[in-house]
This record gives C-alpha cells, sequence and structure tokens, in this order.
C-alpha cells in the first residue's frame, strides 16, 4: 500500500517549475534532491512533501541537502549557533525516523548544489521558496549549471497563501492584499499529510556530520555576537513555544495576546515564535491551524495573531519580491523619497555615529534600553523597533544613512535578523512603505512620526526600563561566571 506522503501531491499553487529538465535516452530517472534553506523542519514541510511524493512517483530516493554558506548577509554566532543547532536535531530526525539522508555542505549554493546534483546523479531539484534577491540570484545561477536533464522545482513552504498565488504584483498595504489573502485561505489553509518514510531507500554513501566541531567553529567566528539563551532551537522547542503545557502561547498566554502585544512593559504578551519562524522550524500554517481551533474562545486575540501571522508576513515577502530595492531609499513610494529627501539637510538635535548608537550612548534613555534589549537579548519589543528606527532617521545625517544603520544593527543583533520583516519593518519606520502621509514635520516631512512621550502616554516607559536593565544584568552576571578565571587560563595554555 502506498504511503500517505505519496498519495497526497501538493496543490500545484504552492511550487512552481523554474526549470523543465529533458529525459535521458535510456529513460533512467536519478534521485530527488532537496535543497533545504529557508524551511528547516521535517514535519508541515511542503517541499520536503513534494520532494518525497516526486521521489516516490518516479520510485527513486529522496535525499536533502542544506548549504552552509560562508558568510550569509552578515549572520553571527547567535544565528549561526542557532540554526545549527536546530539542523542537528533535524538532521537526526530525518534520518532515524524517514530514512532520508541529510547531507550539509559549504561554499557558495550555486557552486556546492549542482556538484551535489551531478555526484549522486539526481533527476530533480527542490528548494525551498524565498523572496530575497541573494537567493533568487544564486537561484538563477543553479539553473543555468545543472544539467539539461535536471528539473527544478521551487516550493513556497514558508508561507500559508504561496506568494505567486496571493498577488502577481507589489501591493500597497495591507488593505490591499488582505482581501486577496484571504479569499484564498479555504484552499490553502489545509493540514497537512502524515510524514512517512519514501518508499526508495537511498544506496549511497551518508554524510558523518561533526556537529560539535562545526558548531564551535561558527561560535568561534561570529563570537561578536553571542548565542541566546532564552530560546532553544529545534522543532520540538518550536511547537513547545506554541502549544507546551507549561508557558505556550496558545495554551497559556493568547487570552491577552490584541491589548498586551503592543505593550513593550509587557513582554510576555507576545508569541515568542519569530526566532522559530524565521529559521522555518515551525510552519506558519502550522500556527494557523492551532490558533483557528480557538477562534470561538478568543476571537480578537486569533484575529490579531492571524493578521501579523499571515497578512502582515506575507506582505512582507510580496514586498522583498516585487520591489528589487527592498532595503533602500529607491524602494520607497515617490510621495516618501520626494518628502525625505527635501528633508534631508534639516537641523538635527543630535548627529550620532554608528559606534555611539550601537553602544546605546545616546541621550534618549528610553532609545538606548531599546538598543540594549536588541543586543543583549536579541529581540527588541516590536512596538519600539518601530520607535528605534524612527528615532536614527532623526539622528543621522540623512533617510538613506537612517536605513542603512537601522538595517545593519536589526541584521547583526536581531536572532530573527536578515527576514523580509525586519527590512519592511525599517522601510515602514523610515520610508512609509505600507504606510500614509502625514502632517509635515522638520527631519521627518510627510513620515509618521513617534516621540517619547507618546511613547509614555501608550504604555510604562519606566516599567519597560527597568525590565531591560534587570534583563541586561542578568546576562551579564551569567557571562560573568561563565568566564574561565585567570588561573584555568593559565591551566589551558
Amino acid at each position: 500500500m502506498a504511503s500517505a506522503v505519496s498519495t497526497m501531491a501538493v496543490q500545484s499553487g504552492r511550487y512552481r517549475i523554474l526549470k523543465e529538465g529533458s529525459r535521458g535516452s535510456e529513460g533512467q530517472v536519478g534521485p530527488v534532491v532537496y535543497w533545504m534553506f529557508r524551511d528547516q523542519r521535517v514535519r508541515d514541510n511542503w517541499a520536503l512533501v513534494h520532494a518525497v511524493h516526486e521521489a516516490n512517483k518516479a520510485n527513486v530516493p529522496v535525499a536533502v541537502v542544506f548549504n552552509l554558506f560562508d558568510q550569509f548577509l552578515g549572520a553571527k554566532a547567535r544565528h549561526l549557533g542557532f540554526m545549527l543547532r536546530g539542523l542537528r536535531q533535524l538532521s537526526q530526525d530525518i534520518q532515524q525516523n524517514f530514512q532520508i539522508p541529510f547531507f550539509l555542505v559549504r561554499g557558495e549554493a550555486e557552486d556546492t548544489i549542482p556538484d551535489f546534483l551531478r555526484e549522486f546523479g539526481a533527476s530533480m531539484l527542490v528548494t525551498d521558496f524565498s523572496p530575497l534577491r541573494e537567493v533568487r540570484r544564486c537561484k538563477a545561477a543553479i539553473c543555468k549549471r545543472v544539467s539539461e536533464l535536471v528539473t527544478i522545482h521551487e516550493v513556497d513552504a514558508h508561507n500559508v497563501v504561496p506568494l505567486w498565488v496571493a498577488s502577481e504584483k507589489l501591493e500597497y498595504s495591507a488593505k490591499t492584499i488582505r482581501g486577496k489573502i484571504t479569499k484564498r485561505l479555504s484552499e490553502y489553509l489545509i493540514d497537512f499529510p502524515t510524514m512517512e518514510p519514501p518508499t526508495s531507500k537511498w544506496i549511497g554513501r551518508n554524510q558523518l556530520i561533526d556537529w560539535d566541531d562545526l558548531i564551535a567553529e561558527v561560535l568561534r567566528i561570529g563570537a561578536e555576537v553571542p548565542e541566546l539563551h532564552w530560546c532553544e532551537p529545534g522543532e520540538i522547542a518550536a511547537m513547545e513555544v506554541l502549544m507546551g503545557s507549561k508557558n505556550g502561547f496558545l495554551t497559556k498566554r493568547l487570552k491577552n495576546y490584541s491589548k498586551d502585544r503592543n505593550d513593550p512593559s509587557k513582554p510576555s504578551g507576545l508569541s515568542g515564535l519569530s526566532p522559530y519562524l524565521h529559521f522555518g522550524q515551525i510552519s506558519a500554517q502550522r500556527c494557523a491551524l492551532e490558533a483557528q481551533k480557538l477562534r470561538k474562545s478568543y476571537p480578537q486575540a486569533i484575529e490579531a495573531f492571524l493578521e501579523e501571522l499571515i497578512v502582515r508576513r506575507e506582505l512582507a515577502d510580496n514586498f522583498c519580491y516585487y520591489q528589487p530595492h527592498y532595503d533602500s531609499l529607491q524602494g520607497a513610494w515617490e510621495w516618501a523619497r520626494k518628502t525625505l529627501l527635501d528633508h534631508a539637510n534639516d537641523k538635527r538635535e543630535h548627529i550620532y555615529s554608528r559606534e555611539v548608537l550601537e553602544k546605546a550612548r545616546t541621550a534618549d534613555p528610553l532609545w538606548n534600553a531599546s538598543q540594549k534589549e536588541m543586543v543583549y537579548h536579541g529581540k527588541m519589543h516590536g512596538f519600539m523597533r518601530m520607535y528605534w528606527a524612527k528615532k536614527i532617521l532623526e539622528w543621522t545625517r540623512g533617510p538613506e544613512e537612517a536605513l542603512e544603520t537601522c538595517i545593519y544593527l536589526n541584521d547583526k543583533y536581531e536572532i530573527d535578523g536578515r527576514d523580509p520583516n525586519g527590512y519592511v519593518g525599517c522601510m515602514w519606520s523610515i520610508c512609509g512603505v505600507h504606510d500614509q502621509g502625514w502632517r509635515e514635520r522638520p527631519i521627518f516631512g510627510k513620515i509618521r512620526y513617534m516621540n517619547y512621550a507618546g511613547c509614555n502616554r501608550k504604555f510604562d516607559v519606566d516599567k519597560y526600563m527597568a525590565y531591560v536593565t534587570k534583563l541586561v544584568g542578568e546576562i551579564r552576571k551569567r557571562k560573568a561566571e561563565n568566564l574561565p578565571s585567570e588561573k584555568e587560563k593559565v591551566q589551558r595554555r
């Protein structure tokens, strides 16, 4: 009897063909390879489901390959450590429970992936979807470099409604995309099939990966931004954050989400899922399916959560996909670009260097607290990210420098940096993307303005700053306790 996975094909709208391979004269078909990068999970993964389905259809084996870039947009120990620890769990899970081999290659994917396909005589490559230009450029190069016999499919396993299904153009705002996504939800927000081992077993060599050495190496190279201790990586930990009996978001913390999520003094009001969603260690679709079951009990909270999880996340992907300048002033709407440039030379009360900003040494204690929250905790509250970015516009020499500084700091310290949500957050704050024009004022022009007094009216500023001070103190204390003594350093030599 065929497995559940082999009988359920992925909806045709969820994948697209990047390259159609030609069949060889001998009619032999090689294995299917799934190049995993954005969706780093075994369960609830449409790309893996599709790879196994295609392999079973052709009666060939399937393998998963992950390419570790030597440098990917400045990722540090914080990001690479979290990612690799999750991948170590994944590689054990997929090999032990599904008999699918996991390979890790290093270098530039446009070289390593075609080489891998050639080595194992693969006939099909299945890849994750990403709207970021570096990944798209890389895929275009892979399409050119692989054999003409290889077919390449791209699967959007990250969005609930696939990007190209939701909209075929750059959307102006959440208002313009919401209806389009909602219209397709009944078609795409469906449950996943049960994952079972593929019918044809992998015969070639399996790779032994020295995870300890690899993790130690990335931690050493990226030590400038150390790992976090509050979020445990991997699929099991991700489900615990969503559904755990002790402190799960849907099980224990959902009730006040619509009210508390915009209050930085109540950090537990947030879902805590963003690191897992960013690295694909949990599926947004799984989060939505579980959330929907609670709609009758907590309608407001669920509506707010699904708006963030589906509409806002998919709007960010839409922007980065259809706007090639998603991280520069060129990507702003014309009205915003004009107003920013009109006010670029306005007198500023403070001009801070990147170093001063990075070290949180401004005259604004609230801004300093938000910067420290990000540097030490790896996650700044979403409301504070808006205030933080707008102040950088106010304190730098012009909008281009402000945007560059925001993206640099965000990607360096945020555990979910280098993400469409991060780019769009910076672009919303500084360039008015997905927003509207407001009353004109110095420096900001018609871009929405935020200030300390406004924050003070909205939430307990002192409570938030005290929370960050305590947080930083605890992290510094832990670090000091873990530092080797002078005697130990001598012994190690």
